[in-house]
């Protein structure tokens, strides 16, 4: 079985970081798992931060995500969620994660998945940093290719590998930094 990780709603987010987590799910580096509740979690904050975009665009970006990815979806974990002992706004994220059977939750807000809560349930807690850091140690021909083509495919910036490091620095710059490196070699 492929490693599988839940995506948070906050990893979701930036268009960028949600592309290219996206790819490499598509390319079969990983399994993505993600709940109904966090992708309507990730539509809604974009919309409050986002005025210019409609609920129907980012339909239609949820629609994509589910075709592409018709198993990612976990459901029945809302038994669970009262029993989780992490940060009560995020307790739907570590059920789903639990009943989805992940190996990883990936999250901007690791504080709020403590070890000591998921250890029973056998699962790590990654910033998109150190995960994207694992995807690109473990295949890095693959993660290149897939920002390549995310470079080269764009119609919006970044346009230019550069460039979509720069957008990716925020987010994950140790991983933007390794890449960078590794190009320079």
């Amino acid at each position: 079985m492929a490693y599988t990780a839940l995506l948070d709603a906050c990893v979701l987010y930036p268009p960028t970081l949600r592309d290219l987590l996206l790819r490499l799910g598509e390319r079969r580096l990983y399994r993505p798992l993600w709940s109904a509740e966090i992708l309507e979690e990730m539509v809604g904050s974009i919309l409050r931060d986002r005025p210019d975009l409609t609920a129907e665009r980012l339909a239609r970006t949820v629609d994509l995500m589910r075709e592409f990815f018709p198993d990612a979806e976990v459901i029945g974990y809302a038994g669970l969620v009262e029993a989780m002992a992490n940060e009560r706004k995020d307790r739907h994220v570590l059920a789903a994660a639990v009943k989805g059977r992940a190996d990883v939750i990936v999250t901007r807000n690791l504080r709020h998945f403590p070890l000591k809560v998921l250890e029973p349930f056998d699962l790590d807690v990654q910033g998109p940093d150190d995960f994207l850091l694992h995807q690109f140690y473990l295949q890095p021909e693959i993660v290149l290719a897939e920002l390549e083509g995310m470079a080269s495919t764009n119609k919006q910036p970044p346009r230019t590998m550069s460039e979509l490091l720069e957008r990716l620095d925020t987010l994950a710059p140790e991983f933007s930094q390794t890449v960078r490196d590794h190009l320079a070699e």
